[in-house]
């Protein structure tokens, strides 16, 4: 079955419908193929949500390059385990102009280098912002602190921001890892990951202990969000665009990760 074009001008209509506004703060999600075929591709998705906050509203988009981690987490399953040390002898250094997306998708690996974004320092779990505030999102993200309360999300809380998922579910919902951060449940525990970055001009494979990441219920927790608090969804071709509340979201999270997770 051939794929429907999508011009611009539905992408932006779908956005407004969904309660997208001039001035919003917004992280962003996005499944490019779920839209259909969109005329201009990554670009005209971003362009469609700068039409739709405007100057002064702001866009966020997660920019990981999780390859940028130790073998022994398992990013370089690809590889037999002789060959780690090879890896960290040679990976590298996270340069937040130059270092590709891992698996973010093509939207949010255009977004990073557009005219005028600003990346996060993080080597592995980095930010990209464009917008009024991006500056203000994206300037202290902690190496240690890859969700928490130095980082883009945190921010964007304090600034009542928004999520927008274009085509993905709860388990892509990144500002869920905040909830993870702020919660208190028995089994919440911390691991030393390790990245290549530059450190007095030299590349270093550099140690630094962060919360474990972990995302296996977020499917849940969205789907209890969405039977208690307005998530507006609109549907464009097989994309369910749906914006809400990030303090609502984090707020609720957090909650429901201290009644349920063990």
């Amino acid at each position: 079955m051939k794929k429907k074009v999508v011009i611009k001008e539905e992408i932006v209509k779908a956005l407004k419908e969904a309660g997208l506004k001039e001035g919003m703060n917004v992280i962003v999600h996005t499944s490019l193929g779920s839209l259909g075929y969109v005329s201009g591709g990554a670009k005209t998705v971003i362009d469609a949500l700068i039409e739709t906050v405007g100057d002064k509203g702001t866009i966020m988009m997660p920019t990981q390059s999780w390859k940028n981690l130790d073998p022994d987490t398992g990013v370089h399953y690809e590889i037999d385990e002789k060959d780690y040390q090879l890896i960290r002898d040679t990976w590298p250094a996270y340069d937040k102009d130059l270092t590709p997306t891992n698996t973010m998708g093509a939207v949010a690996e255009m977004f990073r280098q557009y005219k005028g974004a600003m990346r996060s320092n993080h080597p592995a779990r980095s930010i990209t912002a464009l917008g009024k505030n991006a500056e203000y999102l994206i300037s202290r993200h902690d190496l240690s602190d890859i969700f928490g309360e130095t980082s883009p999300l945190a921010r964007l809380y304090e600034l009542g921001g928004y999520v927008l998922l274009i085509g993905v579910g709860y388990d892509k919902n990144t500002s869920l890892h905040l909830c993870d951060e702020r919660a208190s449940y028995p089994s919440k525990h911390y691991v030393t990951e390790h990245s290549a970055i530059m450190e007095d001009g030299k590349r270093v494979w550099k140690a630094y202990d962060t919360l474990y990441v972990d995302g296996e219920d977020f499917k849940d927790i969205g789907e209890a969000f969405e039977s208690e608090y307005t998530v507006n969804k609109v549907k464009l071709n097989d994309a369910t665009i749906r914006l809400m509340s990030q303090r609502e979201l984090v707020d609720f999270g957090v909650k429901w990760i201290e009644k349920n997770r063990k």
